[in-house]
Formats: structure tokens, sequence, C-alpha cells
């Protein structure tokens, strides 16, 4: 099976094509393949539990790898206490680092 990495930049709370990385994700997911939501810029303001629609937690619970760029949680003031569960904090060199492993296809959104 193939590694879809999904980069997600956008705000869900400003942009309802968020809803694609959501579907998408799910539906890879459940074809068996393996799949990650990598939150970087404004698409970690919907990684807050407090989030009123919250599609990342769903995501994790169906079995998608989650991770916020730290840096960009730190721009936000978004403390690691605050994050969804499921959603582990990370930096860039992991997102380097998954963008070069084998059968790896990134979308960035």
């Amino acid at each position: 099976m193939s590694r879809y990495l999904f980069i997600e930049s956008r705000d869900a709370f400003e942009s309802r094509d968020t809803l694609f990385v959501e579907e998408t994700a799910a539906a890879l997911k459940r074809r068996g393949h393996d799949v990650i939501v990598f939150l970087v810029q404004n698409g970690v303001l919907a990684a807050r539990k407090n989030g009123s629609e919250n599609y990342l937690g769903r995501l994790a619970g169906a079995g998608v790898t989650m991770m916020a760029d730290d840096f960009s949680l730190r721009e936000r003031g978004i403390q690691t206490a605050e994050l969804t569960a499921g959603i582990q904090q990370s930096n860039i060199e992991a997102l380097v680092d998954a963008l070069v492993q084998e059968s790896t296809k990134a979308i960035w959104h």
C-alpha cells in the first residue's frame, strides 16, 4: 500500500474546502493506505480541543496519523495541552522525513 501525506495549511474556520482533506484522507485509510495529516501554518487552528468543528478528531479516531507543526502552534499561541486527542505535536524535520519515504504521495492543501 501507499502512504499519503496531506499537508494542511488552511484554517478550517475560514476555508470550507478543508472537507476535501477529511473525506479523501478517511477514504484512503478505509482502503488500507497509511495516511498522515500534517498541520502547518493556519491549519493548526483546527487542532484545538474547543474548536467548533473538529474534523481532525474524527480523522484521528479513524486511525489517520495526525501531526501539528510545533512552530506554527507557537506562533498562534496554542499549547500542547490544548490539542485535540490524537494530534501529536511534531516539527518540520518529521515532515521532511515523511516526504522522502518510499511510496509517499504528498498533497499540499
